[in-house]
């Protein structure tokens, strides 16, 4: 399990073994870099052990806070922290926590172990309950390469995979055997096998009676000044930070507040590709722009199409979960360039969800039917062509449509546009954008730190008028509070993204790859899809393109190119 998170965490390895007890670490040195900080790490005094992955930006203000109540440290990290903190505070540590983490701590008398997750789902954590235990790990192929997990397709994560974009939420995988522990909570574990699950934090929409004073511009400010503490936050290291610089509004926004604060050095990071038709497949022009206004020392990566065929095997083996996004080959390619340059990045990912750029939000201001109206934009298909897809011994009821109608039904987002608001923020973020971001940033041993998911922002912007965020094609309070401090150019040009067209438009040799995984005996023998479905697409992949622009080929194969790489 160790050896496959190697990747993870190059810098180091480590196993704890006590009783019944096993903990195994793969280290990635960013804070303390001395053996000091090594995990598994054991505090003897207090009878605690963790190992940890993740960053804590405010461990000096607890350290400080810690060591006025008596508390003595033997490193300079904050993995310590979380141990002193979880002995001080409980379980409700967390909640003083700013930042991403996922982490395993054990109480030597008691038995008892703790796991948690960040609020936002920004770190992984993933288990397997057998007959004589439970495993955990930071991936899902870790936990298939000890063997005796339940490989058994789970219908209601496939369900979300062929329908909810591949978003399928915790605590579901595609295994049956496998599970994800949800963000923003704690798993007791007791030593007779009995577990507690404790949610400790959750985004509140609720219109607030002391915010209708307020003003655009006191919005903007509060904006400005919450995202500037949370990219200072994300700082926080003992090795140079960069940042991956897409030219758009988010990531333009993060290398402008850097160089404010006075950051010199700066390195940035930009990938293109080779453009197909008419769609072009780099948005260079603006990150050229922004480098020069900032003077930061930019590299740009351009990826012609045949780079991308030989690479997609090492792709796909780096995903932690099967991801049908396009743009997983980029960040992949993005990450081996960057990591030869920096260990941590910043990141533009979770300013769309939070702030309403998708075009989806306007028309749920006054939606009479905000799970149909939310389903018909982003659901890759509807429950007829989901059954014409999928062999029949898989298909039951709608369970991506039901999850949207139980989610929208909860208490704390009143009006349908902040349903979908906190639907994106706290379940398609998760387990879209920012898993693929952590899985193939963390594939090269590079940290992806992402400030517009700090939760004090998180939690500012669900307070804020949903008008004033998807107005203006979306986004319009950052866009407002960002002219500032970048140029104009790059807040008021057409929405981007980050387009590889090969895998949209599969063509020439990337039709032959797929059709090669479609037709290979283990898929065949699988039957997860109706075979005359797979033909159909594979006459005519472009005819087949979903709401949100992707292809529903590469949505089938990308499956089966990820059960035959780590089922092997």
């Amino acid at each position: 399990m160790c050896d496959s998170l190697a990747r993870r965490g190059p810098d180091g390895s480590g196993l704890f073994i006590q009783g019944r007890m096993a903990f195994g670490h793969r280290r990635l040195k960013i804070i303390d870099l001395s053996e000091q900080a090594q995990q598994p790490m054991v505090d003897n005094e207090l009878g605690l052990g963790i190992v940890f992955n993740g960053a804590i930006y405010n461990y000096p203000e607890l350290r400080a806070e810690l060591q006025a109540k008596g508390y003595h440290f033997f490193s300079h990290g904050d993995t310590e922290v979380i141990l002193k903190a979880f002995h001080a505070w409980g379980e409700r540590c967390v909640e003083r926590f700013s930042g991403m983490f996922a982490f395993a701590l054990w109480e030597r008398d008691s038995g008892r172990v703790t796991l948690a997750r960040d609020r936002l789902g920004i770190k992984p954590l993933y288990y397997a309950e057998l007959a004589d235990g439970l495993r955990f790990a930071s991936s899902v192929p870790a936990l298939l390469r000890a063997g005796g997990v339940d490989t058994t397709i789970d219908p209601i994560a496939l369900h979300h995979y062929m329908t909810f974009h591949a978003v399928v939420p915790a605590p579901h995988t595609i295994f049956k055997g496998i599970r994800k522990l949800p963000p923003a909570t704690v798993m007791t574990i007791e030593p007779d096998g009995k577990r507690r699950l404790n949610t400790y934090w959750s985004v509140d929409f609720t219109p607030r009676s002391e915010d209708a004073k307020l003003s655009e511009r006191d919005w903007q400010d509060q904006v400005l000044s919450t995202l500037k503490r949370a990219v200072d936050r994300r700082l926080v290291a003992d090795v140079p930070v960069g940042v991956l610089l897409s030219g758009g509004l988010d990531s333009s926004l993060i290398v402008g507040l850097l160089a404010e604060a006075g950051q010199t050095g700066l390195m940035t990071f930009s990938i293109g590709f080779e453009a197909v038709d008419d769609e072009a497949g780099d948005e260079f022009s603006y990150s050229d722009l922004v480098a020069r206004r900032f003077g930061t020392d930019h590299r740009k990566i351009f990826v012609d199409r045949d780079r991308v065929l030989p690479a997609l095997d090492a792709c796909v083996a780096a995903m932690s979960e099967p991801m049908v996004s396009h743009d997983n080959i980029g960040f992949f390619l993005l990450s081996q360039e960057v990591a030869q340059h920096v260990r941590v990045v910043q990141s533009g990912q979770g300013a769309d969800e939070v702030f309403g750029g998708y075009h989806w939000y306007p028309p749920m201001l006054d939606s009479d039917d905000a799970v149909a109206d939310y389903a018909n934009a982003f659901f890759d298909r509807d429950q007829a062509d989901y059954r014409r897809a999928v062999n029949a011994n898989l298909v039951s009821e709608d369970y991506s449509r039901a999850f949207v109608a139980e989610h929208f039904g909860r208490s704390g987002a009143p009006r349908p546009v902040d349903k979908a608001l906190r639907l994106d923020t706290t379940v398609m973020l998760v387990d879209d954008p920012v898993k693929r971001v952590d899985n193939h940033t963390m594939a090269w041993g590079l940290e992806a730190r992402v400030p517009f998911l700090d939760h004090e922002l998180v939690e500012l912007a669900a307070r804020i008028p949903a008008e004033l965020k998807v107005g203006n094609g979306g986004k319009h309070i950052l866009k407002e509070a960002a002219r500032s401090v970048i140029p104009h150019e790059v807040i008021d040009r057409p929405k981007g993204y980050f387009p590889v067209p090969a895998l949209k438009y599969l063509r020439g040799a990337y039709l032959d790859r797929v059709r090669d995984i479609l037709d290979q005996p283990a898929a065949r023998n699988r039957g997860i899809f109706n075979r005359d479905y797979v033909e159909a697409l594979l006459q005519n992949p472009e005819g087949n393109i979903t709401a949100l622009g992707g292809s529903k080929l590469w949505q089938v194969a990308v499956l089966e190119y990820w059960l035959q790489t780590h089922l092997q």
